[in-house]
């Protein structure tokens, strides 16, 4: 039987360094050397995903933005991509400004070669200083000067980082919006809140459900910690949490494994993968 493996990133795959140990990397790598057919479903860009998995010898596609994209590594080709349309940009930029929150607008330039973020400058939260700082060299960051400029294009993806507050408000309006897939949660490595908002068909499960039919496998076994890993989880044949999950998530999974900071998804592996 083909199996396909899923893991997310952050608080699953990656320790608290944003990294994936060198325990897991040496384990993997020997791993996919001897077939193991090894991906990741993650909420981050590829970039941002490429630097916390750096030695990891990926050679499938790979699910980003929670399912938005849909990126082969090896070969650098976009798969699948799902966008807004115009109105349904438009709408939930209006909720969020009706919220007081400016978001980071993920999409593509105009000829759709190139990946952009932009955000509205002058705006930005404590929360988004800090992601903007670690990002200082990224050539996709794009600073606008209005609305307009901030929508223009091909858009897949809305990121909102800042306050619990107004990020719960403008949840508790957009996550009941049948058009959206809109996801509230604490960040793992800080105080701050993010919500992250894509159409309906963006989400980890249809990523999952995409690569799997690209690679003809017959199972998918997945790995997670929170929720956006939910809908992966009701789709994949196992699904295991780690120990440091969430108590909800655990009790839908297949089973409970090691902690993120334990190597808990590589060490599972290395007990069941068989070639």
């Amino acid at each position: 039987m083909k199996t396909l493996y899923v893991s997310d990133l952050d608080g699953t795959l990656l320790t608290k360094e944003e990294c994936v140990s060198v325990y897991s990397r040496d384990r993997l790598n020997a791993m996919i050397d001897r077939g193991l057919l090894f991906t990741y479903a993650t909420a981050r860009s590829f970039e941002s995903a490429r630097r916390a998995v750096a030695g990891l010898n990926l050679n499938i596609p790979v699910v980003l933005y929670n399912g938005g994209l849909i990126f082969h590594p090896q070969t650098r080709e976009v798969l699948n991509f799902v966008l807004f349309g115009g109105d349904e940009k438009s709408y939930v930029y209006s909720v969020l400004i009706r919220h007081g929150i400016q978001p980071f607008v993920f999409g593509a330039t105009k000829d759709r070669s190139h990946e952009r973020v932009s955000w509205v400058t002058g705006c930005e939260t404590v929360g988004m200083q800090r992601y903007l700082l670690r990002r200082r060299e990224d050539s996709r960051m794009f600073g606008v000067g209005s609305e307009e400029e901030l929508l223009d294009g091909a858009v897949f993806y809305f990121k909102c980082i800042g306050p619990k507050e107004p990020l719960e408000r403008a949840w508790n309006e957009l996550k009941f919006d049948p058009r959206f897939i809109c996801i509230f949660h604490q960040e793992t490595y800080q105080s701050d809140f993010w919500m992250e908002i894509s159409p309906r068909e963006a989400t980890k499960a249809n990523g999952v459900k995409k690569v799997k039919a690209y690679l003809g496998c017959d199972k998918t076994v997945c790995f997670g910690d929170t929720s956006n890993d939910s809908d992966m989880f009701d789709v994949c044949d196992e699904k295991y949490a780690v120990m440091n999950a969430d108590d909800w998530l655990k009790n839908k999974s297949t089973g409970v494994i090691g902690y993120c900071e334990e190597d808990g998804v590589a060490k599972w592996l290395e007990a069941n993968f068989k070639p």
